[in-house]
């Protein structure tokens, strides 16, 4: 439905300057942005006000509030801009990209305001929805700035809209400067534009009470000279009082800098290692020469916070144990910095802020490894858009080293380096997947955060844990390797569970042996020079590989198919007794589909064109 057409007063005026046109110019389209949209096709949602808010550019010019509403499956946005000149545009895409994105628009053509439902192609031209899904609901101006209220539904099965599902959600914006004579006429590669990563889906379960003794602590690093780069991982290690006797972390929240707020974009809380007396003091980049050897032994984490997330609370059976004797009274917080218009002389006293209570919980939480073991036998060819890498928590080892009663995850953090797109853990039991501990199929390693699960999973004695994740190496010249440094890979999941047990890590690797089988077979088939000797190192062995169809899927199915190396550890790094090499692989007869997209009731037709917000008014 179109709003009926109300003339500008422009017109009526003389014909002015050049800078009195720009201010009218600036000032007309400020006014534009006051009037209602006159085809409101709903109202504020009952969840209003907001719960969860986040700065989408680095400036915080635009900030983004919403709430989720399960029952209608539907996702209540509130964009406030401040200092918007001739529109924007914001939605969302697969990677963060604004081309091949799903956007609402918002612009004036100098003399009227539209209001539609988009999406941008491959060249990033924008073209209108033929399904406006996208409802306008409220724009008004308030003390600062424009204000949109819109939603859309999680899924609306139509192509060229992106399905709104649990994991991360990549965010992306654009800055009209000038009026537009068409939506068509927009491109995003001449606007200023930008991305975010958020949890939009966010879990609607019950916040547990906290206790009436809790006490906090705060940890930050103090007035933090933010560096004018666009990244910078800060290292910060302080240490409990002495004598600090064992208490349970009931809850966490970020304490961020005001002002800070767009760019202060994940933190986390590690304790170090007990084994060693003590660590030295230090503040400044994680990866400066200047930093002690030994803080690399600090990596027990305690808490973690990415933005966009609100406090975390453990259950309130449960809280994880810190201080007193066994526990390391030293701590590390890693503060991720996004400065990517490289402000200078930004101060920051950001951190974590820790609920604890003397009081123990009947269970301590414990942190569990799942997915594949750091070692580059496990390896991605290069110039892969997907390749699947697994590792195994088997049913030997769950059945040796879980309680009778098993254990409860009610919270996880998945874990890879630069080149993980997708994470996935499933839960099988008797040979059967069951159900889905976490998915993240639009996984960014730029942000990871502990999320709590929307139902708690429960793992019994004899079940099996497989954690799958998809890489892209599509800009890799050579085999991507599995281990420590940030251009090797990882694959795991730290689920967060209760009553804490001896099992830290349980986690596979495709059996050495085998992986030398395939690297001689390679040999053999191309008839070239691949290093096969005993003194060359595996890294040395993939590298010489020639990549080719045939050496790709013969790798992937070795992965398939031959036996792993198990490590059932401890949390001393001892693995369980027993034999844990040349194990199979766990066998799986069902396996569980992938969820199909619920498309929402058929409403009245789409607009056939933008909703016309009509602008009326003159200079303020």
């Amino acid at each position: 439905m179109q709003a009926p057409s109300v003339p500008c007063r422009w017109a009526s005026l003389p014909s002015p300057s050049a800078r009195e046109a720009a201010s009218m110019y600036g000032t007309a389209v400020a006014v534009f942005l006051v009037i209602l949209v006159a085809a409101l096709q709903g109202s504020a949602p009952p969840e209003s006000p907001f719960p969860y808010r986040i700065p989408l550019d680095p400036e915080g010019a635009l900030e983004l509030s919403w709430n989720v509403s399960y029952s209608q499956e539907a996702v209540h946005f509130q964009l406030l801009a401040r200092r918007l000149r001739a529109g924007l545009l914001f939605g969302m895409s697969d990677r963060g990209e604004l081309k091949n994105a799903d956007l609402v628009v918002l612009w004036t053509d100098g003399d009227s305001a539209y209001f539609a439902d988009a999406w941008s192609d491959q060249k990033g031209q924008v073209h209108l929805d033929a399904q406006q899904d996208y409802q306008l609901l409220q724009a008004q101006r308030t003390p600062e700035g424009l204000s949109l209220l819109f939603k859309r539904p999680f899924a609306t099965c139509d192509p060229k809209d992106y399905l709104i599902e649990d994991g991360t959600v990549h965010l992306v914006y654009g800055i009209l400067v000038e009026p537009f004579r068409s939506l068509e006429a927009i491109n995003t590669s001449g606007l200023q534009t930008g991305l975010q990563r958020v949890q939009l889906l966010k879990p609607d379960i019950p916040t547990p009470p906290v206790p009436s003794d809790t006490r906090t602590m705060e940890i930050r690093a103090p007035d933090i000279l933010i560096p004018d780069q666009e990244t910078t991982y800060w290292c910060y290690i302080t240490e409990l009082p002495k004598d600090f006797s064992r208490h349970h972390i009931v809850m966490y929240e970020s304490i961020i800098t005001a002002g800070n707020e767009a760019l202060v974009h994940h933190m986390e809380v590690f304790q170090c290692a007990a084994e060693f007396d003590s660590f030295p003091h230090f503040s400044g980049p994680c990866d400066s020469k200047m930093k002690p050897e030994r803080l690399n032994y600090c990596r027990h984490v305690l808490a973690a916070w990415a933005l966009g997330a609100k406090a975390f609370y453990y259950p309130e059976e449960a809280g994880v144990a810190f201080g007193g004797p066994g526990s390391s009274r030293f701590l590390r917080l890693e503060v991720h910095y996004h400065n990517p218009l490289q402000i200078k002389d930004r101060r920051d006293s950001s951190g974590i802020r820790l609920y604890y209570t003397a009081t123990l919980r009947r269970f301590d939480a414990g942190i569990m490894e799942l997915g594949l073991v750091y070692t580059p036998v496990m390896a991605v060819p290069p110039r892969e858009s997907a390749f699947v890498l697994t590792g195994y928590c088997t049913d030997k080892c769950t059945q040796l080293a879980l309680p009778p009663s098993g254990i409860h995850i009610f919270a996880s953090q998945l874990h890879t380096h630069l080149a993980g797109t997708k994470v996935v853990t499933v839960l099988a039991r008797d040979g059967r997947e069951r159900e889905i501990v976490n998915r993240d199929n639009h996984y960014s390693p730029h942000f990871q955060e502990i999320r709590m699960l929307k139902k708690v999973v429960s793992v019994h004695q004899g079940d099996v844990l497989i954690t799958s994740c998809t890489y892209n190496t599509q800009d890799r010249e050579h085999a991507t390797v599995g281990g420590f440094g940030i251009l090797e890979e990882m694959c795991v999941n730290y689920v967060h569970y209760y009553p804490r047990t001896e099992l830290e890590l349980c986690k596979s690797a495709v059996d050495a042996g085998f992986l030398q089988k395939y690297f001689h077979l390679v040999n053999r088939f191309n008839n070239e020079d691949v290093c096969t000797c005993p003194q060359a190192s595996v890294p040395e062995q993939f590298a010489s590989v020639p990549w080719n169809s045939f050496n790709r899927d013969v790798l992937e199915a070795l992965y398939g198919f031959a036996p792993i190396s198990m490590h059932c550890n401890r949390s001393s790094a001892v693995r369980f007794q027993g034999d844990w090499n040349m194990q199979p692989l766990p066998r799986i007869v069902s396996t569980l589909e992938e969820p199909t997209p619920q498309c929402p009731a058929i409403r009245g037709p789409s607009p056939a064109g933008p909703t016309v917000v009509s602008i009326v008014g003159g200079q303020r």
